[in-house]
């Protein structure tokens, strides 16, 4: 429906010409911490067809949301990315993460991306003013984020961080159950999921400032 528009001039509406077919939000959500490869787009959402995804990425550039690059020697490989109003939409995706943790029926043993879940973190994020700074580096699969918990909020950039005090690998699923859930950390790695590296106090103070609030 929202490709045919709406034919509304309310503003809800408008917005819902340009993301709200299916898959559109969600390709945006995994362009939020830089450009990719249509492999790694597709990678971070597995339930979409090929076909599909070429569509949504062609409607997203055709409303000026998304651009098509190709990276500088030696790379030179094409990447999507998203524009100053693509990452705008990064309003959007805070909104429906902070009304959808307080509806019944989520989840959380489904699939998520690492992107997904780093853009979580940053939402369910929480410090007090004086909380001291700590770098953590977070790899899952083919992905890796350098990141930033300080008082001002979850920092993440898609960067290796060789100089993290704290680091923790493993699948996102398992990432997830590790930040998120109820269990001590010593007891959360007791499973195998995730492998962590660092001081173990440092690295409960961190999941500590991180939680579902509903």
């Amino acid at each position: 429906m929202a490709r045919n528009g709406y034919n509304e001039g309310c503003l809800a509406a408008h917005a819902l010409d340009l993301v709200g077919d299916r898959w559109a939000i969600l390709v945006l959500r995994e362009l939020m911490l830089g450009p990719k490869r249509f492999g790694a787009i597709k990678a971070g959402l597995p339930g979409i067809a090929t076909n599909v995804l070429t569509q949504r990425l062609d409607d997203l550039a055709a409303a000026a949301l998304l651009e098509r690059r190709t990276l500088p020697p030696p790379a030179n490989v094409a990447v999507y990315a998203l524009t100053p109003a693509g990452q705008d939409a990064r309003l959007i995706i805070d909104a429906l993460c902070l009304w959808g943790v307080r509806q019944p029926g989520h989840d959380p043993r489904k699939f998520i991306s690492p992107t997904a879940l780093m853009l979580s973190m940053q939402v369910m994020y929480h410090a007090p003013a004086d909380a001291p700074a700590l770098t953590a580096a977070f790899t899952m699969g083919g992905e890796i984020f350098a990141t930033r918990a300080d008082a001002e909020g979850f920092h993440v950039q898609p960067a290796p961080d060789d100089t993290a005090a704290l680091r923790l690998a493993g699948p996102a699923n398992a990432m997830a159950a590790v930040i998120y859930g109820p269990l001590p950390l010593a007891d959360s790695l007791s499973t195998g999921g995730v492998r962590f590296d660092g001081d173990p106090a440092m690295g409960q103070a961190l999941i500590d400032r991180f939680a579902l609030r509903r």
